[in-house]
């Protein structure tokens, strides 16, 4: 699969399975030539590349380009120390919802 993908698609090959699927979703419903144009190349700035290691040398450790494995960094979002202590103590008095009567409609025949 991958020795061919640069015959496959010449136009900013994919370089990883991934990339390669995705390439293969996107061209199934964009065949046009004009759709290919606009699908980008070079290098990503995953968790795992060199420009996201400038900022946080942490992520050296982790290869993973997706970013999916970016440790601890999707489940911190969940703890409670990150949320306004209202939320914490079931306090908030902000309204979740509005009431909104359907407006009043006569059909006359």
């Amino acid at each position: 699969m991958m020795s061919n993908a640069k015959f496959i698609y010449p136009h900013n090959t994919p370089t990883t399975k991934e990339a390669y699927c995705y390439r293969m979703i996107f061209e199934r419903f964009f065949p046009q030539n004009s759709a290919i144009l606009t699908v980008p190349g070079g290098p990503s700035v995953a968790c795992s590349t060199a420009k996201a290691v400038e900022w946080d040398a942490q992520w050296s450790g982790n290869l993973d380009p997706s970013g999916r494995a970016a440790l601890g960094v999707h489940l911190s979002a969940y703890e409670q120390e990150h949320l306004p202590a209202t939320i914490m103590a079931g306090t908030s008095k902000k309204p979740r919802m509005i009431e909104v009567a359907a407006p009043g409609v006569a059909i006359e025949s």
